[in-house]
């Protein structure tokens, strides 16, 4: 009994000690806070800086992370004879990338143009002298170069796709270098340099044009002149190798939009709002693009398709990155919906015009890219335009209350600016590389018996099943790629 009561006492006093304690340690800090010295706008606007850059570098290191799976995918969906190929054209499409972006193509995107609206002039090789230097709002010009680098990158490797398992890998090299150098970076001072569509009030927030209609016209003309691979079938697509590996990559892009479009605000603070409504319909678009696809190829074959699923999301992404901040969430599902309808029926056309599309990329990324640039004329919501600064307030799509077709005529004029730019442009760099035997690979390389990446790397990505033709194993046969005969 003793010991309860002595036990008792204790937690008695323990407790009037703590809450003693709790009361002068509270008393104590206020006093202090009341002294602290009160921040300044100094203060303040370096808080905004720094929550700025950390989240467009954040978002940035996300978008870099679609190089991997742009390469996991295309891995997957081509045959395993061109797998180490595609792998290290889209390594060194960030590598070879961030140069030529470093000491060209910023400049051209972001540099001023002494009122041309054409090009810029200026911010080529920055370094030291700009890394404190802003450029929009609260992002310094380095901040911008890198954010900006991880989107020119994506833009290059979607040609990649497209011209899969027959392209010369020098060639290769350089047209990656010529489209982050002049094609790629001229469309993106036109539209986020200031340039005339900018002053024109064309809509773009995340790149449904500058990006993806840039490569998808490359890849477009590209395939188109390379001419198809050997054993191509036409009307029946060449099955893709490893599915799994096609879905972990479409994931993976999934993911890296997450930094595509809510990245694209530049910027945290004071635009919470907007991440989260163009976060909503980012997801929104992916789902609704996956959905359609998946159903329509059903209808049409009797087959859940698990690539028209994969390619659906991507064309729902590809479509609302345009207008993620510009359309309600319904809206965001319509444009989705018929991006994964719009992806199937361009890759119909592609078959009928006889351009072989390895991974379907210029379906994906023309097709949609141009529809969720025309949807904006249809679903601008009046209430969200405002957020574009060059835009009057209150315009809206024609289709929405309020709205009108101005910004519809605005869109197409630079959809189709944009493909007449990259479309002659691409022509040329493709054209001078075939007339030098720098555009199809080696035709030794497509002999029976022998296959891209054992004529440009001496290398296989599963050499216990497809080995080298000179190193065959003991009791292996090695099969040549589908067609190679022909």
């Amino acid at each position: 009994m003793n010991r309860r009561k002595h036990m008792g006492k204790r937690l008695f006093v323990m407790a009037l000690a703590t809450t003693l304690l709790l009361m002068f340690g509270v008393r104590a800090t206020f006093a202090q806070d009341a002294t602290a010295p009160v921040p300044t706008m100094d203060d303040i606007t370096s808080i905004k800086i720094g929550i700025d850059t950390v989240w467009v570098l954040l978002t940035g290191f996300l978008v870099f992370i679609m190089q991997l799976g742009f390469a996991i995918l295309e891995t997957g969906m081509i045959r395993q004879t061109a797998a180490v190929n595609a792998l290290l054209e889209n390594f060194l499409e960030a590598g070879l990338g961030a140069i030529i972006w470093w000491a060209v193509g910023f400049g051209l995107a972001f540099g001023a143009d002494n009122g041309s609206g054409l090009f810029g002039t200026t911010l080529f090789f920055p370094g030291i002298e700009t890394a404190d230097t802003i450029y929009y709002g609260n992002i310094s010009v380095l901040t911008m170069f890198f954010f900006q680098f991880a989107f020119a990158a994506t833009a290059s490797t979607i040609t990649t796709g497209a011209m899969a398992e027959r392209t010369d890998f020098i060639g290769n090299l350089i047209y990656t270098a010529v489209v982050i150098a002049i094609i790629y970076p001229i469309v993106v001072h036109w539209v986020w340099g200031g340039g005339w569509l900018f002053q024109q009030g064309f809509f773009d927030f995340a790149g449904s044009n500058v990006v993806h209609t840039v490569g998808g016209v490359i890849a477009l003309v590209g395939a188109w002149m390379l001419g198809p691979r050997k054993g191509k079938v036409w009307g029946k697509a060449m099955p893709p190798h490893n599915l799994g590996l096609a879905l972990l990559g479409t994931m993976i892009l999934w993911f890296g939009w997450y930094g595509f479009n809510p990245g694209s605000t530049l910027g945290a603070v004071g635009v919470a709002g907007t991440i989260g409504i163009v976060t909503l319909n980012t997801t929104l678009g992916a789902g609704a693009g996956s959905l359609s696809a998946m159903f329509y190829q059903y209808a049409r074959t009797g087959k859940w398709d698990l690539v028209a699923c994969l390619n659906g999301s991507l064309a729902g992404l590809v479509a609302i990155t345009a207008g993620c901040a510009f359309v309600s969430p319904a809206a965001s599902i319509i444009i989705g919906l018929v991006g994964g309808i719009l992806l199937l029926l361009a890759s119909d056309l592609l078959e009928k015009i006889k351009v072989d599309d390895a991974v379907g990329a210029s379906a994906v990324h023309l097709a949609c890219g141009v529809w969720g640039i025309i949807s904006l004329g249809l679903f601008a919501e009046p209430t969200l335009t405002p957020f574009a600064a060059n835009v009057k307030a209150g315009f809206g799509g024609i289709l929405v209350a309020g709205g009108s077709i101005d910004i519809l005529i605005t869109q197409i004029i630079g959809s189709l600016a944009t493909i007449a730019w990259v479309g002659g442009t691409s022509f040329v760099m493709f054209a001078a590389l075939k007339a030098v035997g720098r555009l199809r690979v080696n035709p030794k390389a497509e002999m029976e018996g022998n296959f891209i990446d054992a004529y440009e790397h001496g290398q296989t990505i599963w050499p216990d099943i497809l080995a080298l033709p000179d190193e065959t194993p003991e009791g292996v046969t090695v099969k040549a790629p589908v067609g190679a005969g022909d």
